[in-house]
């Protein structure tokens, strides 16, 4: 029976609502196939064969193997746990007229705003917890509906269809209670079955709690929360431990905080990709030299997901390179390099995929409507790889409700696949075999 990877990645997305849960799932289900944790802080052995990963900050991970002979160079995709979301502030509560109780949150990344209203809410993320000896990291989930943003009834502001410029500190607060009602942390430590006292911190997001749906005529659409970019996180994973490398050493990498511009010691902007592969090289007993060696002959598919043709704005998309939901994976190239793709990285994902047998259409932005930028230019200021900048087309990016096609997240594990399962000799600049 062909394996379900749409139902199994609405699974991964709706059990794993936060980013520290996201990279928890990914920890146990790597440790269920046998992969090794290393600690930064602790001396890497590290032996032939052998199967590791790291995290950095609970939010970002960094997964590879070891091949059992001497390899070319590094097979890597990266993707991001986190998405556009509400953030709890400190001190979060609010009473209103004596009446309610709400709570205080700030906008995290760009997000559509008025699809986050009327929505079964809640709140999930990381405690930290007082110990006898310091500190430890709590994950929590208040696994229920727990809040609400109710629009203003129309009544109130006739004029709201004509357009409105929502306020985060006004409109998006959620409703959380009577006035009556606990506090947050009282709640929140209840769920994780601990203390309030003990409670020291926290960074806690509101969560779209709508179940992921598959729909259309012929069941080709599938929505969910956060298919941004945990589509492509979750189909990084898969294709790599189902992947069968021997000249390379594949490496599936999740950062956290693209969705506010990388720059944090656990984004692409920070050294932690290059500081791995350094330790990798230097634990297999090879010299910086041999390390830099390794450059030339290796990729990156950097994965987070495209826009497809809106069915309603065709007129915001470029005339051609349009790509439609259940079209395969797109392939992104920007002029001005916010994407990363070039004509060899794409000439290079193009042998890959015909490999594979994967379907691939290209996206480029409306010349007249800019588009934003992801990993690839990003971490290659510090791992400079030939890259190309791939994802899945979808619609209402970036809403806390996205819809893409049903078969495509195949199309991308097959993709990461064949990348992981393979490897790049440098024959000349420009001129590549591809085993």
């Amino acid at each position: 029976m062909e394996r379900d990877y749409s139902g199994e990645l609405l699974r991964f997305i709706q059990e794993h609502p936060s980013v520290y849960h996201v990279i928890e799932g990914q920890r146990r289900i790597l440790l269920e196939a046998g992969y090794e944790q290393l600690l930064e802080s602790q001396h890497w052995t590290l032996r032939e064969g052998g199967k590791y990963f790291l995290t950095r900050n609970h939010s970002a991970l960094i997964a590879f193997q070891v091949p059992k002979k001497r390899f070319r160079g590094f097979m890597l995709m990266a993707s991001h746990s986190d998405s556009p979301a509400l953030k709890v502030k400190e001190n979060p509560e609010i009473t209103v007229g004596g009446l309610y109780k709400k709570l205080n949150v700030e906008l995290y990344g760009g997000a559509l705003l008025a699809p986050w209203l009327d929505r079964p809410l809640s709140v999930a993320g990381r405690l930290l917890v007082r110990t006898s000896e310091g500190v430890r990291m709590q994950l929590v989930n208040v696994d229920r509906d727990l809040l609400l943003i109710p629009s203003l009834a129309i009544h109130m502001n006739r004029s709201v269809n004509d357009g409105y410029a929502y306020k985060v500190q006004r409109d998006l607060l959620p409703l959380y209670g009577a006035a009556e009602a606990p506090d947050l942390t009282a709640l929140v430590a209840e769920a994780a079955g601990i203390s309030p006292e003990s409670v020291i911190g926290h960074d806690l997001f509101v969560y779209n709690r709508q179940a992921p749906s598959i729909w259309g005529a012929d069941r080709e659409f599938m929505s969910s929360p956060r298919l941004d970019d945990l589509q492509c996180a979750f189909s990084s994973l898969c294709g790599f431990l189902e992947s069968a490398p021997e000249e390379s050493l594949p490496v599936h990498v999740v950062f956290d905080n693209e969705e506010i511009g990388s720059s944090t010691r656990q984004g692409a902007a920070s050294p932690f990709l290059e500081d791995t592969l350094r330790r990798i090289t230097e634990a297999l007993g090879l010299t910086f030299g041999e390390y830099l060696e390794k450059l030339p002959q290796s990729f990156l598919l950097s994965a987070d997901n495209a826009h497809g043709m809106h069915p309603n704005y065709a007129d915001k998309c470029d005339p051609v390179n349009r790509p439609r939901l259940g079209g395969g994976v797109v392939v992104k190239y920007s002029g001005n390099q916010k994407y990363a793709t070039d004509a060899v990285s794409a000439a290079i994902v193009r042998v890959l995929a015909k490999k594979a047998g994967v379907k691939l259409q290209v996206f480029t932005n409306h010349s007249d409507i800019p588009g934003g930028t992801t990993l690839g230019n990003i971490s290659v200021q510090h791992v400079p790889v030939k890259t190309a900048d791939v994802g899945i087309a979808q619609l209402a990016m970036h809403s806390p409700y996205e819809t893409c096609g049903t078969g495509d997240t195949a199309e991308l594990i097959g993709l990461a696949r064949k990348l992981f399962s393979s490897s790049l000799a440098e024959n000349g600049d420009g001129d590549y075999t591809i085993v």
